[in-house]
């Protein structure tokens, strides 16, 4: 093709996009008007007479390049037509550019103040599938050109940037579909309508097979997957991050300090919380969330789950995480995606759990029954006594293997406390991944599938007559077990490594009035430790009085071991937001041992510790004295 072609082509390409984006040639709205001005007040009622497949898609190719082995799309399509405009929909699709015959479509669904990922799709294409990253929340796109088209909602908008306020609302205003209160002026019944035209969108691409679509999201994403599962029969296997666990049930929410809460009302529950689409669900699917995630409680999910129907459910829970996952974990999330769409190993099933109240001696015991026994490399069986979901503790409970059984003792202080349980099992992992930069599996040996969680309330506790045997220590973690009761962040990073535990909120390891926390270390190369202690997060104690302290001190170059002390008053605010002085050890939340950190001191931030520490990093007896 010469240049003159290539000129006029451009040119035909930039008019049909912007006859697109004005509006032209537009028929009726995707969305028929109300009827007398009654809005939805069921799920079947706001999607009755809608259907994904039945408008053009109108798809642009905004750019196309070769990224090494895959082939790239930045792509503009249509989600609908909404108060007589156009919404359009920008995202990122690759596949494998060798790839012969058909491949499953995998569509990945951002989270909360994200974009369209490219890096995700490019992933997935070199592990064999055909990708969609859709760009729903119409921030910037990655390596956008100026005039390049990005997702446009029209007269309407579902973005966070622009319309914040309407993920917890149906009131009308000028950025909404309807004149009335109605669940379509929700953004999540918008997101979940994008998303189904991103199936459309998918199920039509040459190098897709329609009949194996998948469906990926994290944290908002994550919700989206759920919901998208339970509305679209298109969805052949799903695997929501860090969402769709739903709000809380009246009675969750009733449980004093739970820190749950219910969705904004019984009209909400029936159209938009993720409990409307659960019952729904009929594909397999794969609950992908940690076990103190603020988006996704864990609480929430156990209770909201059992409507499920699908005959296939698993859970990969990591201990310890707030909203991103161990890697034995995130990895379970392949193998399943893998097993429904290209026909890789079965995944094990969810591990049966009971909790026998009381066992021996009055002691409540947990009973993992793990899928595949033989094949188990090992179980961890964790429980708390904590009823606030985002703070709590989850101890490990020494588990022993019983013929295809492995048992656990849960001793509690007392039973007025709640007891909850869950479990994972571990099985070797004989599969390799193409990974990238922050999803690398080199090496790793094992994949873990989860139970689910059980409760049981202080009156069951009383009424089995439990006995209370456990009492408080001193030794917060003597290290015999290295950091598996904390959660680890870039910690081959000699400078910001840190690692943090809730281990200090629990009942046994609390400091009392008057307490030091001590440590002892061995730094041959000297350097620094920064401790930093969280107060009540998330309201966990009740409003007010949070914060973030750190104190820093320096260690001596040495081979023998020495002993690092930090009292209540080294602590110093870590910003502005921190008020007052740290008053004591009784409201902590998290503890953190750090490399480096920040604080305020005489109103000048300042920078706290800093100096290299390579691994590896030694430590014994945490405790108070």
């Amino acid at each position: 093709m010469n240049t003159r072609t290539n000129r006029i082509a451009a040119v035909v390409v930039c008019l049909g996009v912007l006859l697109l984006w004005t509006g032209a040639g537009r028929g009726e709205d995707s969305l028929r008007p109300l009827k007398d001005a009654v809005a939805p007040r069921t799920l079947d009622e706001l999607w009755r007479g809608y259907d994904p497949r039945a408008e053009p898609l109108e798809t642009t190719v905004v750019r196309e390049w070769k990224q090494e082995d895959v082939t790239c799309r930045y792509v503009v399509f249509t989600i609908g037509t909404f108060k007589g405009k156009r919404s359009r929909l920008a995202g990122f699709y690759a596949f494998g550019s060798a790839a012969r015959g058909k491949l499953p479509g995998l569509l990945h669904l951002h989270g909360g103040g994200q974009r369209a990922n490219l890096t995700e799709v490019i992933f997935m294409a070199r592990n064999g599938y055909a990708a969609l990253s859709i760009n729903w929340g119409a921030r910037e796109m990655e390596g956008q050109k100026p005039g390049e088209p990005n997702t446009d909602w029209g007269r309407l908008d579902a973005t966070q940037t622009g319309h914040n306020t309407h993920y917890r609302s149906m009131q009308p205003d000028d950025k909404t579909l309807d004149a009335v209160e109605s669940p379509r002026n929700n953004n999540w019944f918008l997101l979940v309508l994008a998303a189904r035209r991103a199936l459309t969108f998918l199920e039509r691409q040459e190098q897709v097979d329609g009949g194996r679509l998948g469906v990926c999201g994290h944290s908002m994403g994550g919700k989206l997957t759920t919901d998208l599962s339970g509305i679209d029969e298109r969805v052949c296997v799903a695997v929501p991050s860090c969402g769709g666990s739903g709000s809380a049930t009246s009675e969750l929410a009733g449980v004093s300090g739970s820190g749950l809460r219910e969705a904004p009302s019984a009209w909400d529950a029936a159209t938009i919380d993720d409990r409307a689409y659960l019952g729904r669900i009929r594909c397999p699917i794969l609950y992908l969330s940690p076990t103190n995630d603020f988006h996704a409680a864990l609480d929430n999910m156990a209770a909201n789950w059992r409507a499920v129907p699908s005959r296939e459910v698993r859970y990969a829970v990591s201990p310890h995480f707030n909203h991103r996952h161990a890697k034995e974990f995130s990895v379970s999330q392949w193998l399943w995606l893998d097993h429904y769409l290209q026909g890789a190993a079965e995944v094990p099933r969810t591990p049966g759990l009971e909790v026998e109240l009381p066992g021996p001696g009055g002691v409540p015991v947990a009973r993992l029954r793990p899928d595949r026994p033989g094949e188990v490399a090992r179980v961890r069986i964790y429980y708390s006594i904590d009823p606030h979901v985002l703070t709590r503790f989850w101890r490990e409970a020494p588990a022993r293997r019983e013929g295809d059984a492995w048992t656990a003792p849960c001793p509690v202080m007392s039973t007025d406390q709640p007891l909850y349980v869950q479990a994972s099992a571990y099985y070797p992992l004989k599969r390799t991944f193409k990974g990238y930069q922050w999803l690398e599996y080199d090496g790793l040996k094992e994949f873990a599938i989860s139970s689910t969680m059980l409760t049981r309330r202080p009156q069951e506790l009383q009424r089995a007559k439990v006995q209370p045997s456990d009492r408080a220590e001193r030794i917060i973690d003597d290290f015999a077990r290295p950091w598996e009761d904390w959660y680890r962040l870039q910690w081959a990073n000699p400078v910001v490594w840190q690692a943090a535990t809730r281990k200090v909120k629990d009942p046994k390891w609390q400091g009392g009035p008057g307490a030091v926390l001590a440590v002892d270390v061995k730094s041959p190369a000297g350097g620094a430790l920064v401790a930093r202690a969280s107060v009540n997060t998330w309201g966990a104690f009740g409003p007010g009085g949070h914060g973030e302290y750190a104190a820093e001190r320096t260690l001596a170059a040495s081979s023998d071991w020495q002993t690092v002390r930090f009292r209540v008053e080294d602590f110093l605010p870590c910003d502005e937001r921190t008020k007052g002085p740290l008053d004591g050890w009784g409201k902590l939340t998290e503890l953190g041992l750090c490399g480096s950190g920040e604080a305020i001191r005489a109103g000048q931030k300042i920078k706290l510790g800093g100096r290299r520490w390579p691994e590896p990093r030694q430590f014994r007896n945490l405790r108070w004295e």
